[in-house]
């Protein structure tokens, strides 16, 4: 009986390497959304031979020096780091990208993400029936309300 190697990564569940595959086929640039217990985070990566190369990265960790209050990893949070992340990424000379999800599941958090890169100015292929209603972008479902239209006036004063 043969002995046949499982990749440690595949083993551990943390990349579909079919799905992996064929992304880097198309040769595009992709997002990779990322939301833990405390923050969101969005990157916008161009794949390479040697490896993923970072073009942009928005860390909500951003949105407190900004003055933003309650939680950085809801529906609203998401939304302008996604923003952020797209803004970054068009000052990089990106035009367009695909969504990456590896593994995770595609949740409406995810999908403010995206919605703020697509809002931003890149060209991402995405359905609009998947992305959350406007009152969830603006938070208006929050108990701790934030000024979404006011910070993505200051994402646009800011990146350029």
């Amino acid at each position: 009986m043969a002995y046949s190697k499982i990749l440690r990564r595949l083993r551990e569940e943390k990349t579909n390497y079919k799905k992996r595959g064929t992304m880097l086929m198309g040769k595009r640039d992709f997002i990779t959304v990322n939301i833990t217990n405390e923050n969101t985070q969005v990157q916008i990566l161009k794949p390479g031979m040697t490896g993923d190369k970072v073009i942009a990265s928005a860390h909500s960790r951003y949105l407190l020096e900004k003055g933003w209050k309650g939680s950085r990893k809801n529906v609203p949070a998401a939304y302008l780091t996604g923003y952020l992340a797209g803004k970054k990424a068009l000052g990089q000379g990106a035009k367009d990208a695909i969504l990456y999800t590896g593994t995770r599941k595609y949740t409406q958090r995810m999908a403010a993400a995206l919605k703020g890169v697509i809002d931003a100015g890149l060209e991402v292929p995405a359905d609009e029936e998947t992305f959350p209603s406007e009152d969830r972008i603006n938070g208006e479902h929050l108990t701790v309300k934030n000024e979404v239209s006011k910070m993505k006036s200051t994402i646009d004063t800011e990146v350029k």
